[in-house]
């Protein structure tokens, strides 16, 4: 069941699917301004919901910019001075444009590149197996999302930086809370502070013992010219995004395929076809809903209507990988579909750092799933499970299971 109640509209939710409204505005080609609030600041955004023109403007970093202060500064939150921001900020490829954002994103190519991620495919295939282990000792009524789709996800990520998993109580309840859009600024601010605390400490002891995980490596080959403000921010960011966006695939990916049997059926005969029915399942869920508001940097003219300069746009994500005008049969799940292009990943220059591994950790942990356990059915009627739409990145609160 869905709650979608002082949720903002671009992340709105009917299950599934965007709610009508988003589909009304993409369907006609409406381009409408609404509130929107970034960190206490508010105001409006533009929200562009069409896959042609979201996939162009996630391409343009000369006309929308990720860099917020791009056309002077913007306002802060509330007990923020502008030397903590621009700390925070440091580094975090999210808040920047080329060339800058390409300087960042070089230093960490090399740990995610494809032949990088095979490498780390017999590990993380090591992991699915054993959490397998962990649900077939909990017995049916398991909790899939406590016991499998978080903790695999948070435990490579936090192998490949070098985090102590034993810290990931901490951290996956601060990120939760953190991803959540309706919690007051004042707190989100602590939490990030909290956040940024922990990753320093870790910073600190690696900067006097770098190991052979990322945080190591970037101090033993940039350490010279990566600060610690960078390095906290890099992690950070790679510690979030690692471990929430798949965790919450792989939850509500279940959950998809356990509400649609006759796709189930299918990938169960066609256990081959992973790959495909991984690109048809994040297509059909993109469970970030929109990427990061851009600004305006020149004045934009999109089907009549003017956006000026200055104003910030939102590209709804959710809404363009669902466009008639892109796909047939868009709001249906069909696994069998031939591979189209998607935007679950994003586009451009900010495109998703980690796809590799996360598309890894996805076919590892479906196929193994459906393999361990040929009767995977859940274990309370559909409509007890509940979703999460106050969550920057959308999946469901909790999946029992049995077999």
């Amino acid at each position: 069941m869905t709650d979608t109640v002082n949720v903002p509209l671009y992340m709105t939710r009917n299950g599934f699917a965007p709610t009508p409204e988003l589909a009304e505005m993409r369907d006609s080609r409406a381009i409408r301004k609404v509130p929107f609030e970034v960190f206490g600041a508010k105001g409006e955004a533009w929200l562009l919901t069409r896959q042609e023109d979201v996939r162009a403007g996630l391409g343009d970093h000369t006309r929308f910019s990720n860099n917020p202060d791009v056309l002077g500064a913007r306002p802060l939150p509330p007990g923020l001075t502008r030397e903590e921001a621009d700390r925070m900020r440091k580094g975090n490829i999210l808040f920047l444009d080329p060339p800058e954002h390409g300087q960042v994103r070089r230093l960490l190519t090399s740990e995610f590149t494809v032949r990088r991620m095979r490498r780390l495919e017999e590990r993380i295939g090591v992991i699915v197996e054993e959490h397998l282990d962990q649900l077939e000792r909990l017995g049916p009524g398991a909790d899939l999302v406590a016991n499998f789709a978080l903790p695999i996800p948070s435990l490579v990520i936090c192998e490949l930086l070098g985090v102590p998993y034993a810290d990931r109580a901490d951290f996956q309840a601060r990120s939760a809370r953190q991803m959540n859009a309706l919690l007051p600024v004042e707190e989100r601010i602590a939490l990030n502070r909290e956040g940024q605390a922990y990753m320093h400490s870790l910073v600190t002891k690696a900067r006097a013992n770098p190991g052979e995980d990322l945080i190591g490596m970037l101090i033993r080959e940039h350490g010279a010219t990566v600060d610690d403000d960078m390095l906290v921010n890099i992690a950070s960011l790679l510690l979030l995004a690692g471990h929430e966006t798949t965790a919450n695939m792989l939850g509500i990916g279940t959950y998809a395929l356990l509400t649609h049997p006759e796709q189930l059926a299918w990938l169960r005969a066609n256990p081959d076809r992973m790959d495909n029915a991984v690109e048809e399942l994040m297509r059909f869920l993109t469970v970030v809903a929109s990427g990061v508001p851009r600004i305006v940097v020149q004045d934009v003219e999109l089907h009549g209507q003017r956006i000026p300069a200055g104003d910030l746009v939102v590209f709804v994500l959710a809404s363009a990988n669902r466009d008639p005008e892109q796909l047939d049969r868009p709001d249906e799940l069909l696994l069998d579909r031939p591979p189209r292009p998607h935007l679950a990943f994003g586009h451009g220059a900010h495109h998703c750092l980690g796809a590799t591994l996360a598309r890894s950790e996805m076919r590892a942990a479906f196929s193994a799933l459906l393999r361990r356990f040929p009767g995977l059915a859940l274990a309370v009627p559909p409509e007890q499970i509940r979703f999460q739409p106050r969550q920057a990145v959308y999946g469901v609160a909790e999946l029992p299971i049995t077999w």
